[in-house]
């Protein structure tokens, strides 16, 4: 299992991920794109903040995932939400990624804007 370590921009919110990246989704719900985050989903405990906890939620529509970012420079490293198990998960902006080649990831699609 590969360990990454990302953060916002100015590094308030830091963090390691642990899990092995296959692929992105980018979605088209009306965040999603006015971000341009390429997501992708782990399980929460696969995530460990190496900040104390600085970010700000975010949440609308049915309110079920929490959009966080950074209250400094406004970037938006993960957001955390459940999958349709009941499973806690987080959603790993991986632009926020150090060192990550993302031209070799490839990326799934998902129509965000019609659910």
């Amino acid at each position: 299992m590969t360990t990454y370590t990302g953060s916002c921009h100015c590094g308030d919110i830091s963090f390691e991920v642990q899990g092995e990246i296959d692929s992105a989704l980018s979605c088209n719900c009306s965040i999603c794109s006015r971000k341009g985050s390429l997501l992708w989903f782990v399980p929460r405990q696969s995530l460990s903040l190496k900040t104390p906890e600085t970010g700000r939620a975010y949440t609308f529509n049915q309110h079920v995932i929490k959009h966080r970012f950074c209250p400094r420079c406004g970037i938006h490293p993960y957001g955390e939400g459940t999958d349709p198990k009941g499973n806690a998960v987080a959603a790993i902006n991986l632009r926020c990624i150090e060192n990550l080649d993302l031209s070799a990831i490839p990326v799934h699609y998902f129509d965000g804007k019609s659910k």
